[in-house]
């Protein structure tokens, strides 16, 4: 723990002599030309403007700040902030301008730069994977702490919601969950006999863990924090037997699916360990299996790398050998298979690579040293890492894109709440530079400071990635032709809300000529909604833009886990997006993280605009009558990733009866990534 606070404060240092920036006291306005009495007049709207920031009044807190400028005209603080408040609306190209402004006049420094860049970056592609991306070793958790072995030969990790990884070693016998610093936090070993040479570890659709024993002939169940509950399989030829198990996956129905090594096939069990069949020998159109190894499973598409072969084959759900998706000899000797979207990511020797599983096309996005290396698994992690455990070398490493190394995470100050003061909270908002959270940091993972100096008593209150309940808002198509789709409406909305168990709040908007807030209150009340209750008539000219901005204007102070759900036929009126753009709708959808998703009422297409949106948010389309129903629509928004925290602390600044104001800085650490915000507030007023 001391050399991670000496670590903390040589590179706050460090990042002192690189970041300048303008005072933040009530005496930065005083560089105006302008007189006492309007520098006073700036400083009341800037505090207002502020205030009416972090209650989440962004168009408020924008017309505040221009007031402010009015007084004060080109003052940098205020230009920043009117920026801030631009880029929480979603006007990003307006934010540019005005930090741009702010940075002409000598303000902000590398940290103005840094956010204005990725700002930038972020408007001109909305990709967060880029599966031709190159990876390198940005951290790694080592095998001896002093004189003790912390595992040996690690072969496999699955990673978890919350940030955190379990480690299959195979050499020290036993599954590891590490945190996102590289914490130990839990080990398992097993049965009261221990494991025997495990060698892959997935999830089960109840949330246990499943683990091959390659020495054991047999896969071991546990529970989610590792107690052992039962065996599945024994050792032998026959059905369900198994010599030697090596890889693991599961499909759409939950069976399981396991590579037999020394009896060259693949073993299917159900979910309960009942075996259902094996595939893999050799058949009129397969050679079969000289050495099977990794497995994957995609849209129930089963895909089996050979090591010897070096190919990867593709079967069907019966066992049915489809044909190839990478030719023989493409690889020289690859091993685990996981899934990354609709992409395959494999270990071959010393090189990770991704799969294209529509057209095979291989990849290469990483390394690592060939003579010294035998990496088997590379498993893409919460945080838009990948976690590579190397068997020969003993060792696991976590690898992150170059560019997000060199750029670091982007920290944003969200909210202040002074309302206590001298104590303080702080909403801090931790990404990537392509949006993707970083969940799962603790303490040890933030700085604050005021003027430069540590503050007291800081303390993480929590992650909002934890939460276990969200607020949506419903908002229905009130075009002419939804009057054909009245009963797959009210199907809709009960069924969604009776999935939530009466926990969060539900808003209804119906989107007519302009938007209407039919329902506010709790999901229970929905049980028998009926679409023919709703006030507002149906038209042709259905402003679905001003509707969305007014879900998100009300969700803004809901929970953190929350979602914008559209029920639509799947198309759009020709006003639909007279007023806003698709790009602002969903940077304000992305900037103050609602995801929106769409149920469809029929089987058709939607159009582009709708896919525009959901494509481009954290959302994704339903079908109102598919086969396994709504009640995972309310589970996909609470299991999206979140990267808010909140962290409390005492204050020491004066506040001058609450007309000062008060700085605060934010620095985030992880292995070798950083990022920082600064930001300021106001105590009340005295």
């Amino acid at each position: 723990m001391k050399k991670i606070t000496a670590l903390l404060f040589v590179v706050l240092i460090a990042t002192n002599l690189l970041y300048s920036q303008t005072n933040l006291t009530a005496s930065s306005y005083s560089d105006s030309s302008v007189g006492g009495s309007t520098e006073g007049f700036a400083e009341e709207e800037f505090r207002r403007g502020v205030q009416s920031y972090y209650r989440g009044a962004f168009n408020e807190s924008i017309q505040e700040f221009e007031k402010a400028l009015s007084y004060m005209p080109g003052q940098a603080l205020i230009l920043d902030w009117l920026g801030k408040a631009y880029y929480r609306a979603g006007v990003e190209g307006a934010a540019l301008q005005q930090w741009q402004f702010a940075t002409d006049s000598g303000y902000g420094g590398i940290l103005l730069q840094n956010r204005m860049e990725i700002v930038s970056e972020r408007r001109l592609t909305q990709a967060e994977v880029s599966f031709d991306q190159q990876y390198t070793e940005s951290g790694s958790f080592p095998n001896i702490n002093g004189n003790a072995l912390v595992y040996s030969q690690p072969v496999s990790s699955l990673p978890n919601s919350d940030g955190s990884i379990w480690v299959v070693a195979y050499g020290s016998n036993e599954i590891l969950h590490y945190d996102v610093n590289g914490v130990v936090l839990n080990r398992s070993r097993g049965p009261i006999n221990g494991f025997d040479r495990p060698m892959d570890i997935v999830r089960t659709e109840e949330g246990n863990l499943l683990i091959s024993e390659f020495a054991g002939d047999r896969l071991s169940l546990l529970d989610s924090n590792g107690r052992f509950l039962r065996y599945f399989g024994s050792k032998g030829r026959g059905d369900g037997q198994l010599l030697g198990p090596q890889y693991l996956a599961q499909d759409s129905f939950g069976n399981i699916y396991v590579t037999d090594f020394g009896n060259c096939r693949v073993v299917v069990y159900d979910s309960e360990g009942t075996p259902l069949l094996h595939f893999g020998q050799k058949t009129n159109d397969f050679v079969g299996f000289k050495s099977p190894t990794g497995i994957a499973i995609y849209d129930d598409r089963i895909f089996v790398a050979d090591s010897i072969s070096g190919a990867i084959y593709e079967f069907d759900r019966a066992g049915n050998y489809v044909g190839k998706l990478v030719n023989e000899n493409t690889l020289t000797r690859p091993e685990c298979i996981k899934n990354w979207g609709n992409f395959l990511i494999i270990t071959d020797k010393n090189r990770i690579l991704t799969v294209d599983t529509s057209t095979g096309t291989v990849y290469e996005n990483g390394r690592t040293a060939p003579a010294t290396s035998s990496i088997t698994s590379a498993v893409p992690d919460r945080n838009g890492n990948i976690i590579v455990t190397d068997f020969k070398a003993s060792a696991i490493y976590v690898m992150s894109k170059v560019s997000e190394l060199v750029g670091g995470f982007n920290v944003q100050i969200e909210k202040v709440i002074s309302d206590s003061f001298p104590n303080v909270t702080l909403e801090v908002k931790v990404e990537n530079r392509k949006r993707q959270p970083i969940v799962g940091l603790k303490d040890i993972n933030f700085l604050v400071t005021e003027e430069k100096r540590p503050v007291a008593d800081m303390k993480l209150l929590g992650s909002a990635n934890n939460n276990d309940m969200a607020d949506v808002t419903f908002l229905i198509d009130r075009s002419s032709n939804m009057a054909n789709y009245e009963e797959q409406v009210n199907s809709a909305v009960r069924e969604v809300t009776a999935s939530m168990n009466n926990h969060g709040r539900v808003q209804i908007i119906s989107v007519g000529d302009v938007p209407v807030i039919e329902y506010t209150g709790n999901a229970d009340n929905l049980n028998s909604f009926s679409v023919k209750a709703l006030k507002t008539p149906y038209t042709e000219n259905a402003s679905l833009d001003q509707s969305i901005r007014l879900a998100v204007n009300n969700l803004v102070n809901a929970e953190k886990k929350r979602g914008v759900i559209l029920i639509s036929e799947g198309s759009v009126s020709m006003t639909a997006f007279s007023h806003y753009s698709l790009s602002d709708l969903t940077n304000y959808l992305n900037n103050n993280t609602v995801s929106f998703s769409t149920i469809l009422l029929n089987q058709s297409a939607p159009v582009e605009e709708l896919q525009y949106l959901t494509d481009n948010t954290t959302g994704t389309f339903y079908y109102v009558y598919r086969p396994e129903g709504l009640y995972s629509v309310i589970k996909d928004i609470i299991d999206l990733p979140l990267g808010i925290y909140q962290i409390s602390y005492t204050s020491s600044l004066s506040t001058d009866y609450g007309r000062k104001y008060l700085p605060v800085e934010v620095e985030t650490y992880l292995l070798n990534h950083s990022g920082k915000d600064e930001s300021g507030y106001f105590a009340p007023l005295e």
